[in-house]
């Protein structure tokens, strides 16, 4: 069609037609219209990597071609894929200022489609991002049973499952805004940093509240909020000296994606001929005898029918995952990511894709879930570990599952030559097999495991003393949401059970026990005594960086000693049902010098080092004067 005719016809129908729809003919005549999806959608100039990938997805995208006409920026690959509707389009930006420019998708000599894309400009020292660090204390929350701030976000057009709070595995509608209502609540306790379950678009018909079958990788599930609700938590939380941890899941999605209906490519996916699900063996992967059988079917097969398992040996899908949390971290301004299933996604792209993260941001914090109970697997994990193999993970932090394990079971246990405090002991002993122990995650509990206070025989005396050594060993400490309220479930019950609403978070909750007045004694004791050891832990650099000096546990009573060149600090546990005379001759190596020692959870203290009574499943947490 001439220009001439294309204005003839534009007068006639202005007579009958809105001038919006006039537009729409326009773009449509000339073949101007937008991509349905561009990923990542913005980006910034000045970023240490290079080069762009940008996924393009729209009708028969992939025949066309890209013109770019912008200083600094060059097209430097276009990657057509088995799939007429993508184009993976490779970007050099190393000349590149920000602004906006135009992508033109060109079909013979028409424009097909046309995006305006932004270079945005960085945030002074966003490359210097500080991550956690072994200063901070970790709360765990999952953002669907955490508090509804907002209740007309609960149920959304277009989203396959809506609320139901009658149902343990349905939604509850909790949310972001949620989240930043009671902000203060975690913040009193002394916590610095918060770990989100994920919070990304979860579109499945059932079973979506827990987040970790994503069906958009660049967009907040609109139950919880929107994009940016997110960046204000980043920023409320950030004011209160609170850090962001974003849990991520690159090993799988969820069924119900956008690009299942149109995959790229075959090889997109780990496929097999029928639905084989992995077998969680992780111990083939570090096996030096392990059949490629085994190996295969623990790495590419499913996690689950609803979760297909991403193949990140496709070079295409591996830079979209890179990029992606890159594109959080710099939008956002997370401080760290919790890194889901560690071993189930191709290790060789983990360790790849965890470099390209500290390549950014040489501070910044991951951690990595290995749900293995041995030292020497959980350790294999951990970057900077001279492996066998030589494998390197690259990733700063894990979570030490191995003393999860022992948690769990020593303080219900007598001693022997290696249970009660002995395990305790024992698991710290192996610390030699880490590259750095102090950057371990310390924990009781989490969001799929049976609840510390259950672990412990809900024995609130016992709770006490396993959260204090999860506050004063070596480690960065994790407390999962309602731990200060004595939640107690078993993880063979249901996962339901182990992801209660907390009470106060519902607008018709009968009782609200973020509040010192909705909580119970017993309640109140365990969110103090939570208070109290985050608190301390943070005022002393002793309790975090210091050295550790521990020594053999006798009678289920163990000792150890947190210092630096500033303070000392002692740690008695008394793990018996009654008192315990403890000779302190014997541990001299950690007192020497001092004359004093005041118990910081009970302000009672002892003059002098001779002989001390400890009182029943008692922890002490003495600062030597």
């Amino acid at each position: 069609m001439n220009e001439s005719l294309f204005f003839r016809m534009q007068k006639v129908f202005s007579n009958t037609l809105p001038a919006l729809l006039i537009m729409g003919m326009s773009l449509s005549l000339w073949g101007q219209a937008s991509p349905e999806r561009v990923e990542p959608p913005f980006w910034w100039a000045d970023m240490m990597h290079t080069e762009l990938q940008v996924l393009v997805h729209g009708e028969d995208i992939g025949s066309t071609r890209v013109h770019v006409d912008q200083p600094g920026v060059r097209v430097r690959e276009v990657v057509a894929v088995e799939s007429p509707n993508y184009l993976f389009v490779y970007l050099d930006i190393s000349e590149a200022s920000p602004g906006v420019f135009a992508m033109d998708f060109m079909h013979e000599d028409r424009r097909l489609y046309s995006y305006d894309f932004e270079l945005k400009r960085r945030e002074p020292g966003a490359a210097y991002l500080q991550g956690l660090d072994v200063s901070d204390a970790i709360y765990l929350l999952m953002p669907d049973r955490f508090a509804n701030g907002d209740p007309s976000l609960d149920d959304q057009p277009g989203m396959l499952e809506q609320s139901d709070r009658a149902n343990p595995s349905g939604r509850h509608g909790g949310d972001i805004q949620g989240i930043i209502n009671n902000l203060d609540h975690i913040a009193g306790m002394g916590f610095s940093a918060i770990w989100l379950n994920p919070v990304l678009e979860n579109n499945q018909p059932r079973y979506s509240y827990h987040g970790y079958a994503i069906t958009d990788f660049y967009k907040i599930d609109p139950r919880f909020g929107t994009n940016e609700d997110y960046l204000r938590l980043v920023d409320e939380a950030a004011e209160r000296g609170i850090k962001i941890v974003k849990d991520i899941i690159l090993n799988h999605c969820g069924h119900h994606h956008w690009w299942m209906d149109d995959l790229p490519s075959h090889d997109w996916l780990n496929q097999w001929d029928s639905f084989t699900r992995t077998s969680y063996r992780m111990t083939t992967i570090v096996d030096p005898y392990a059949s490629r059988y085994d190996y295969d079917r623990m790495m590419k097969g499913w996690f689950d029918t609803n979760m297909p398992d991403l193949n990140q040996r496709n070079r295409l899908l591996a830079r979209y995952l890179k990029q992606n949390s890159v594109w959080w971290i710099e939008h956002a301004g997370i401080r760290g990511i919790r890194m889901d299933t560690q071993p189930y996604a191709d290790r060789f792209f983990m360790s790849d894709w965890a470099s390209y993260i500290l390549h950014e941001y040489p501070y910044f914090m991951i951690i990595g879930e290995a749900w293995m109970g041995v030292p020497s697997m959980v350790s294999y994990y951990q970057g900077g570990k001279q492996n066998h193999d030589g494998y390197d993970s690259h990733f700063p932090s894990v979570f030490d599952f191995a003393l999860y394990d022992a948690i769990g079971l020593a303080f219900n246990e007598e001693q022997g030559w290696s249970t009660g405090m002995m395990r305790l002991y024992n698991t710290l002993a192996q610390d030699f097999l880490y590259p750095e122990p102090y950057h371990l995650v310390i924990f009781g509990d989490n969001h799929d495991t049976d609840r510390i206070f259950t672990r412990v025989g809900e024995d609130v005396d016992k709770l006490k003393m396993a959260l204090t050594f999860i506050f004063t060993t070596r480690g960065i400490p994790q407390v999962y949401t309602g731990t200060e309220l004595l939640e107690s479930a078993y993880e063979h019950d249901g996962h339901g059970e182990l992801r209660t609403n907390f009470p106060g978070g519902w607008p018709d909750d009968p009782v609200n026990k973020f509040t010192r007045e909705g909580r119970n004694e017993l309640q109140n004791r365990v969110t103090d005594h939570i208070t109290t050891l985050a608190n301390t832990r943070r005022e002393y650099p002793a309790l975090h960086t210091g050295w550790l000096l521990q020594f053999v546990p006798e009678d289920n009573v163990y000792v150890y000693f947190r210092y630096d060149d500033q303070d000392s600090f002692m740690v008695v546990m008394n793990n018996n049902d009654s008192p315990r005379e403890l000779e302190m001759s014997r541990f001299r190596e950690g007192w020497a010098g001092y004359q004093r020692a005041d118990d910081i959870l009970s302000n009672h203290g002892f003059e002098g080092f001779g002989q001390w009574t400890i009182p029943a499943n008692r922890a002490l947490l003495l600062k030597l004067q």
